[in-house]
């Protein structure tokens, strides 16, 4: 009886899960047109989905000519998400990153090669031992230029390991920051166990796949 209770709990929760990235208010979302966020000061900005926010921080503040990364939430329906709203599954958003770059040193073509190879690309709702639509994978994009690079980029992906990437294309709307506790958590807090577990071996994987895009002196 308990894991016939179980079972069906995870049932439900999955299913909850899943509506948010089905419902007429996310489907309005995918539908709508990019918008396109402008340079500052000789810096564009660029937007990632790929499993905890605190990962995705490190590995593209780890970049050559990314000035900063930001944690925060995107590609959902609701306003103002909270990181407790976020993980019900029912606010559309997946933790992202708002990525500060300088487009004369880093591109956002290599933006996305990071971004596909510091993550499993075929993982869904999730990345690692974070499951849940919170944690899917999207990657953003704000004109038909970069949208061209991305599918450009799943495709070679596809026929390179002989299945679908499973990162969803959504065109970019808006990022929500993230809580001041959440960002830099990786650098503030290298004792915590998720850090030492998780996010430093996966940075550390992608150091070791990517080292000529590594900024001197990175951690």
């Amino acid at each position: 009886m308990k894991n016939y209770i179980l079972a069906l709990f995870t049932i439900i929760m999955v299913s909850c899960k899943q509506n948010a990235q089905v419902s007429k208010d996310q489907q309005a979302v995918i539908n709508a047109e990019p918008i396109s966020v402008p340079i500052e000061k000789g810096n564009a900005k660029a937007y990632f989905a790929s499993g905890c926010f605190w990962c995705v921080e490190a590995i593209y503040e780890s970049v050559k000519g990314v000035k900063e990364a930001i944690s925060g939430y995107a590609g959902g329906h609701t306003k103002n998400p909270t990181y407790e709203e976020s993980n019900t599954g029912r606010t559309g958003h997946a933790e992202a990153v708002e990525v500060i770059y300088n487009p004369e040193v880093v591109s956002f073509s290599t933006l996305v090669d990071v971004y596909f190879g510091s993550q499993d690309p075929t993982q869904r709702n999730g990345q690692g031992p974070d499951i849940g639509s919170q944690y899917r994978s999207i990657i953003f994009y704000q004109n038909d230029e970069q949208k061209k690079i991305i599918e450009e980029k799943i495709k070679e992906l596809e026929e390179k390991i002989g299945t679908q990437v499973a990162a969803e294309v959504y065109p970019f709307q808006k990022f929500w920051k993230a809580e001041n506790y959440h960002q830099n958590y990786e650098k503030l807090h290298p004792e915590n166990p998720y850090i030492q577990n998780v996010s430093i071996p996966r940075l550390n994987r992608f150091k070791k796949r990517f080292p000529q895009l590594l900024k001197n002196g990175t951690h």
